[in-house]
C-alpha cells in the first residue's frame, strides 16, 4: 500500500510580501484539494529567523488548514517546544485540537540550530532538560485543568518525540511520547521499546522514516521539469545542507548542481506511469509531495499535485 503525504514549509528565497501572501493562499487551496483526493496527511515544519521565509508559526497554518479541510490529518513536525512558553503552548494546542476536531498531531523536537535559540534568548546548553520540563508542564496543565479548555482529544493530542540518537529514544520513553526517529534505525526503535518496558510503560507508536525519496514531484516531462524548475529543488537542498551539516537526516543531500541533485535521488521527478510503477514495485512506499518547494511556481506545483491525485492515486487504488 502506498501512502500519499503533502508537506509545506514556505521556504521561498527572494519572494516579495505580495508573492509570499499568494504562497500561503495557494497552500490553502492545495490543502483543500489533497483533502478531497483522500491523501493520508498534511505536514508542516518549523524554523525561525530564516532569510528565505521558512515557516516560523506552524500552529497558525495548521489552524488555517483545519478550517479548509474536513478529514485529512495534519502533522506539525517538528514543534520546537523550547522556543515557546509551555503554558501558552498548552493553550494553543488545546484550542487547535478543538478547531481541527483532533486532527492535528505533533512531533516534539529539540531543534538543531543554535541561532534559533539565540533569537529567543533561550539557553542551548540545557536544551534537553528544558524540553523535558516543558513537556511535563504541558501534560500537567492539561491534566490538572490549569489551562482551559481541556483538549478535545482525551487525554491530549497524539504527540511523538523526534530525534536521531539514542538519547532521543530514551527521552521519548521517559516522557511517555510516541517516537519518530529522524532516520530509519532498527536499533533506535528497539532502544525505545526496551526503555519503555524498563520504565513500566507500554511502548507507543514508532513512525520510521520510509525508504525512498524525501520529496516527489510528478510531471508529464521529467527533463523539462528539471531544466525549468530544478533550481527550486536545489535551493531547498542547499539550505538544508547548510543547517544539517554532518548530521544524519532523511532530507540530507550533498549535491551542488541540479544535475547532481537529479542523480542523487533524494528529490525525484517522475512521470505518472513511472511513479505508478515505482510504487507498485515497492520502491516508494510514501509519496511525499512538496508542491511549493523552494518557491516553486504555481503551474508545475499544481500539475504535480493533480497528476498524483487524478492519475497516480486512482491507478493504485487510492
Amino acid at each position: 500500500m502506498t501512502f500519499f503525504v503533502t508537506r509545506y514549509d514556505f521556504r521561498a528565497p527572494g519572494f516579495t510580501p505580495a508573492a509570499r501572501g499568494r504562497l500561503f493562499a495557494l497552500a490553502l487551496e492545495q490543502a483543500a484539494y489533497v483533502d478531497a483526493q483522500g491523501q493520508a496527511a498534511l505536514t508542516l515544519s518549523e524554523h525561525h529567523g530564516s532569510r528565505d521565509g521558512y515557516l516560523p508559526s506552524p500552529l497558525l497554518v495548521a489552524s488555517a488548514f483545519a478550517a479548509r479541510t474536513t478529514r485529512i490529518p495534519i502533522s506539525v513536525a517538528a514543534l520546537v517546544v523550547n522556543l515557546y512558553d509551555p503554558l501558552r503552548l498548552a493553550e494553543d494546542i488545546a484550542v487547535l485540537d478543538h478547531v481541527s476536531g483532533g486532527r492535528v498531531t505533533y512531533t516534539v523536537g529539540l531543534g538543531y540550530r543554535p541561532e534559533e535559540y539565540a533569537l529567543f534568548g533561550r539557553p542551548w546548553a540545557t536544551r534537553a532538560r528544558d524540553l523535558e520540563v516543558a513537556v511535563e508542564r504541558i501534560f500537567d496543565a492539561w491534566a490538572s485543568g490549569t489551562v482551559t479548555p481541556a483538549p478535545f482529544t482525551d487525554p491530549h493530542p497524539v504527540m511523538f518525540y523526534g530525534g536521531g540518537v539514542a538519547a532521543a529514544a530514551r527521552r521519548a520513553a521517559r516522557l511517555g511520547l510516541h517516537f519518530q526517529p529522524e532516520v530509519a534505525s532498527r536499533e533506535l526503535k528497539r532502544l525505545y521499546i526496551d526503555e519503555c518496558r524498563a520504565l513500566g510503560r507500554e511502548p507507543g507508536l514508532v513512525m520510521m522514516a520510509p525508504p525512498g525519496p524525501a520529496t516527489v514531484f510528478c510531471s508529464s516531462d521529467q527533463d523539462a521539469f528539471w531544466a525549468k524548475y530544478g533550481r527550486h529543488l536545489l535551493a531547498d537542498a542547499l539550505a538544508y545542507r547548510e543547517w544539517i551539516g554532518e548530521r544524519d537526516s532523511h532530507v540530507k543531500d550533498s549535491s551542488t548542481t541540479v544535475d547532481e541533485l537529479r542523480a542523487a535521488g533524494v528529490y525525484q521527478v517522475h512521470t505518472p506511469d513511472a511513479l505508478i510503477d515505482a510504487c507498485r514495485a515497492g520502491e516508494i512506499k510514501v509519496v511525499t509531495s512538496h508542491p511549493l518547494c523552494g518557491g516553486m511556481p504555481e503551474e508545475p506545483s499544481w500539475e504535480s499535485l493533480r497528476l498524483i491525485g487524478d492519475v497516480v492515486m486512482p491507478a493504485l487504488g487510492g
